[in-house]
């Protein structure tokens, strides 16, 4: 299919670059225009988030692509997350009851890079780097471009301006500083960074540790996690407040504070890591923030997507797959509105996918701010075990009628994140406060029937809450 309309896509990263397939396949003519150097020809400055966990929304959008299996070589599935104390035991707490569900860990680099040769293969799609955005004309759909190579500015026009061009938008920026129209942003820090360190594989490029896991070292108010590479590495990141705390980033400044603080806090992973002190100076330090917008889309001309559009922090997992998944529903909305014989109505295309979309991508930015909690603190509590627990025997005992906060997130890809999350938390204060009064047990040797019994307790008290806080507007 030809399509004459000229769409701009401003940014080449995960999200611009399935964007700009997926409308390549469509028959679009795509021009996309990237800051940086192609990935493909430098390597990734150090310090940025290399691998991310991907699941089954992300998935969703590589079927629609076509690319599920060429994605799927470079997975290495997560079973669970392998918890470590501070005297070095470890116990392994799955993401579900039901064998089949797990996430991946997936290399930036090497997924970026396959989107950029599949969108690369469409003739209509022309990609080009080291052209730096400067501002948007959202009114007269064009942008203002600086080659880095040729040292000249430069207009690019278009029918339609997509920006994925991340947490620091352009576009997002124009709109704010434009006072064309009432345009809400807010840009909520947490007061914790993070920092990129690594464990070096061995000599003969052997993992170090359990491969299968997202290994997590909880400490209450901060924590460190540690995904796998395929080439036998970890990537490892700290989160830690910049001022509070015995330690922190503000006095972390000299090996030998940095080599007893590991000590300390993280001495089985400390003996992992000769290479500490060098990765703690060499990568930057780097802060958590979430961004929410609206509207999203200025009339039929630009629309911002992705981080763009609402950057979260990284703790449920969720970041790059809620951006392919916008993918997905924008692609679903551009098949509800098509009309092949005339131009399509953009703005009533972009404010159906922006209802659509929008209460599920405030959600997930809520549920990574609690999973960042979960993580750093409540995964060690006796009460979060037992919970945790539970939750498995009941996926495994009955996988059609019970999926946990977490499965129903990551693993429910056809349920939208406010309705995962709505239906989560209700469950998740059902099962506490049973478990707090001594209603329901965890014993190891329960029947399925007793189980059963469980479980319809549980579905009876969620029920509930949910409906209790229907009646009292929360749900909206």
């Amino acid at each position: 299919m030809n399509n004459p309309q000229n769409i701009l896509i401003i940014g080449a990263g995960l999200c611009g670059s399935l964007l700009a397939l997926r409308l390549g396949q469509r028959g679009y003519r795509v021009t996309v225009m990237e800051k940086r150097p192609d990935l493909r020809k430098v390597e990734i400055s150090a310090g940025r988030s290399i691998n991310l966990a991907f699941s089954n929304r992300g998935n969703k959008a590589m079927k629609l692509v076509g690319m599920e299996d060429k994605v799927k070589k470079l997975c290495i599935p997560m079973n669970g997350r392998m918890i470590h104390d501070t005297q070095g035991n470890t116990f392994l707490s799955n993401y579900s009851g039901r064998e089949h569900e797990y996430i991946n860990s997936i290399s930036r680099g090497d997924l970026n890079a396959l989107l950029l040769d599949e969108a690369e293969k469409h003739e209509n799609v022309n990609i080009y780097f080291n052209r730096k955005c400067q501002s948007v004309d959202f009114e007269n759909t064009t942008a203002k471009f600086y080659d880095y190579e040729s040292k000249t500015d430069f207009v690019e026009d278009a029918d339609v301006i997509f920006a994925t061009d991340g947490a620091g938008s352009i576009l997002r920026k124009s709109y704010f500083l434009g006072k064309k129209f009432l345009f809400s942003f807010s840009q909520d820090y947490l007061s914790h960074g993070y920092k990129e360190l690594s464990i070096l594989p061995t000599e003969t490029g052997e993992y170090k540790t359990y491969k299968n896991a997202l290994h997590i070292w909880p400490r209450g108010s901060f924590m460190m996690i540690a995904l796998p590479n395929l080439d036998g590495s970890f990537t490892v990141t700290l989160f830690l407040s910049y001022d509070e705390g015995d330690y922190n980033f503000n006095n972390l400044t000299s090996p030998e504070t940095v080599t007893e603080f590991f000590e300390k806090e993280f001495p089985d992973a400390l003996k992992l890591m000769p290479n500490l002190v060098d990765d703690f100076f060499k990568n930057p330090t780097s802060p958590l923030g979430t961004v929410k917008c609206s509207p999203w889309h200025f009339k039929g001309n630009t629309l911002l997507m992705g981080d763009a559009a609402h950057a979260i922090v990284p703790f449920y997992g969720q970041g790059m797959n809620a951006s392919f998944e916008d993918v997905v529903e924008f692609d679903a909305v551009l098949n509800e509105y098509k009309n092949p014989k005339s131009k399509h109505d953009w703005e009533t295309i972009f404010k159906a996918y922006e209802q659509n979309r929008k209460k599920d991508t405030d959600a997930i930015a809520d549920l990574a701010i609690d999973n960042f909690h979960e993580m750093k603190e409540h995964v060690n509590h006796d009460l979060f075990k037992e919970k945790r627990h539970l939750e498995m025997a009941l996926e495994k005992h009955f996988p059609k009628e019970y999926a946990s906060k977490y499965s129903l997130v990551t693993f429910n890809e056809h349920m939208g994140y406010k309705d995962a999350m709505l239906k989560g938390r209700a469950q998740d204060k059902a099962i506490l406060n049973m478990l707090a009064d001594g209603d329901i047990s965890t014993a190891l040797d329960m029947t399925k029937m007793e189980l059963k019994t469980i479980l319809d307790r549980i579905n009876s008290e969620t029920q509930k809450i949910l409906d209790e806080d229907n009646l009292a507007g929360l749900n909206k």
